[in-house]
């Protein structure tokens, strides 16, 4: 790390990048002027069409994986069931096989 750097500009660093909007107002008011810069850079970005678009697509991306994952799951619960079933009538048969119907 740069000696030029403190320990102070790093964690303002993060919480920018973590920061949610009234944060982000919070830390313009501090009025530091990198970090002022920083931001607007990032409002300037955000605005575009171009960006909105591509968050929109990566929302997409993250739900239809999640979709994905929760249909696989139901699935193999579905299959679990009917296992069970095929061995519980299996055990029945073993279990009356001697009796005559």
């Amino acid at each position: 790390m740069p000696a030029d750097v403190s320990e102070d500009d790093i964690l303002r660093w993060l919480s920018l990048f973590k920061a949610e909007t009234e944060e982000l107002e919070k830390m313009k008011e501090r009025k530091v002027p990198v970090m002022g810069q920083a931001m607007n850079v990032y409002y300037t970005i955000t605005a575009s069409s171009e960006f909105r678009e591509k968050e929109r697509l990566r929302a997409k991306a993250r739900h239809d994986k999640a979709q994905a994952l929760y249909n696989v799951r139901k699935e193999r619960d579905i299959d679990m069931s009917v296992t069970d079933q095929i061995e519980d009538v299996g055990q029945f048969i073993t279990a009356n096989k001697s009796e005559k119907y």
